[in-house]
């Protein structure tokens, strides 16, 4: 079996071309058989000419596009939907989504549109679970209401990960279940209480509950990760998306303990203090610890708004002028940001290295 071999019919499976499980032995097959002629060097490899370096993010991104092919899909599907939406209801949205996933996504295996319909999917699903509950729902409050609306999503986006097989269909399966988990949680202690505002009351028990849920999101996101920790599959596509619902709620979860007066991340009127500010900073740096460890930029993008605000805050209690601190947290947060993403690779093999070799060897490998 050679390296090229495998390779090809690896991405073969990535564009869904063939199953995942069938890449070995399709490959073992076709190498016995003498069915496979490696390709020629390109002339700059015979010529010895180094080839180009490759593409450092490659390895997480998910397989979006293929070919100008896609976008323009991408650019008539939105189109359409857009235009649908004006002359007909917007219920009519559901249907076109399906009938469009059936030629783009089930056919055609095309990985941006099937994105995009995933989104559409979920609007159109927001519509319809809205109409069917709108009816029944006066004199029901908030969570009763917020628990109802999302029971749906579980169900029709496990229906259309099991039709389509689309990544991000079966990321915010998981990430609505978590959601709805946790407002069920929540709310039938406040129903026992007899309280609508048991998050207000209870904001320590509440703040653990949302810590609990996002530990128990991001362990999912990892069990794809390590599973697939040469990033070659659909699992790794399953993965990135559920880290990027999973950073962001894990980290707003660690900020509501900061913020347990009045459960926020917000500073409302600069009212946060000092120490607040700077433990911000310090779980946000955490952030990016766990994001080089584990090679997902997801956990620094997530972290850029509150490192921002707390930036904010020190200048703003240190006597910076007005007219200047905003635009210096703003430029921090740009350096940060330039910084991390410039030396990826070299801050993560510092990392990398102080890490114990049984984890370091399951987790991506270092470029």
């Amino acid at each position: 079996m050679t390296r090229e071999l495998e390779e090809t019919l690896r991405q073969a499976a990535r564009q869904g071309i063939v199953g995942d499980g069938q890449v070995a032995g399709l490959a073992a097959f076709l190498a016995a058989h003498g069915r496979y002629i490696p390709a020629a060097p390109a002339p700059a490899a015979a010529e010895g000419i180094a080839d180009p370096p490759r593409d450092i993010a490659d390895t997480e991104a998910p397989r979006f596009v293929r070919g100008f092919h896609d976008v323009l899909i991408t650019i008539g599907i939105v189109v359409a939907l857009v235009g649908l939406s004006g002359l007909a209801s917007v219920l009519a949205l559901l249907p076109a989504v399906i009938l469009l996933s059936e030629v783009l996504v089930r056919r055609q295996r095309l990985a941006l549109p099937a994105v995009v319909l995933t989104i559409a999917f979920v609007q159109g699903a927001s519509y319809l679970i809205g109409a069917m509950i709108g009816s029944v729902a006066e004199g029901w409050n908030t969570v009763t209401y917020a628990c109802a609306f999302l029971a749906g999503f579980p169900v029709l986006l496990g229906l259309y990960y099991w039709r389509y097989r689309v990544p991000l269909s079966l990321a915010l399966t998981l990430i609505s279940a978590f959601a709805l988990a946790v407002l069920l949680v929540l709310a039938l202690p406040g129903r026992i209480a007899g309280t609508d505002q048991f998050v207000a009351e209870h904001s320590l028990a509440s703040a653990l509950v949302f810590l609990l849920a996002a530990l128990g999101l991001f362990a999912v996101a990892m069990r794809y990760d390590l599973s697939d920790p040469q990033r070659q599959t659909r699992r790794s596509d399953i993965a990135f998306w559920l880290h990027l619902g999973a950073a962001p709620f894990l980290l707003y979860a660690l900020l509501a303990f900061v913020f347990l007066d009045r459960f926020s991340v917000q500073w409302p009127g600069g009212q946060a203090s000092l120490a607040q500010a700077a433990v911000v900073i310090a779980i946000v740096s955490g952030f990016m610890l766990v994001g080089l460890v584990i090679d997902r930029r997801a956990f620094v993008t997530s972290g850029l708004v509150s490192l921002g605000a707390a930036i904010w805050t020190l200048l703003r209690q240190n006597a910076f002028e007005a007219s200047s601190y905003v635009y210096v947290a703003i430029l921090a947060v740009g350096v940060v940001v330039l910084g991390v993403g410039i030396f990826w690779p070299a801050l993560r093999r510092l990392v990398m290295g102080f890490m114990p070799e049984g984890i370091a060897s399951r987790l991506h490998a270092v470029h």
